[in-house]
């Protein structure tokens, strides 16, 4: 190899790592999982679920699954032993009652997603802030949401840094 290609080789191979040092490091967050995490989120989904429809939504669903797995667990015991008019009869009653505990289930998502939706915009000019501070205290020079990211070790997360910077924030 020439002089010339050596020289130029070793200067690209030491000036590489401190361009990557010049440009900040590389974090991914999950902001939803953050402000979710959060002391104020955890008691937010806490009234709600100790809400009036909510429980009563909840012990509707306890209901309902508890029904629903004694009639697999007889169609399961009897299902050879029964004719086939018994056999589509007890499955037209399965099928029933998961629509029950499918619509049941759907209305505690949808209660806990409302409030969790609400939390998110409320909480979105503070999460702002504190990206805004993480990024420049933290030096990172390209900030990505975890969702479209497909592979990162948890040393490029900062999701734990944003849940307890948002919940110093609230506490003043």
């Amino acid at each position: 190899m020439s002089r010339f290609l050596k020289i130029a080789l070793a200067t690209v191979a030491l000036t590489l790592p401190s361009l990557a040092l010049a440009q900040g490091k590389i974090a991914v967050v999950n902001l939803q999982e953050a402000i979710l995490q959060t002391d104020v989120a955890q008691k937010r989904l806490t009234e709600v679920r100790n809400g009036d429809d909510y429980k009563a939504d909840k012990a509707e669903f306890d209901k309902l699954k508890k029904e629903f797995d004694e009639l697999v667990k007889k169609f399961q015991k009897d299902a050879a032993v029964m004719s086939q008019e018994q056999q589509v009869s007890a499955r037209q009653k399965l099928a029933s009652k998961q629509s029950d505990l499918e619509h049941v289930t759907g209305k505690l998502q949808q209660a806990e997603q409302a409030a969790g939706q609400a939390l998110l915009q409320e909480m979105s000019p503070k999460v702002q802030e504190v990206l805004r501070e993480l990024i420049t205290t933290e030096g990172i020079g390209l900030l990505l949401q975890r969702a479209s990211v497909i592979h990162a070790d948890a040393g490029y997360s900062i999701t734990a840094k944003v849940t307890d910077k948002l919940n110093q924030v609230a506490a003043e």
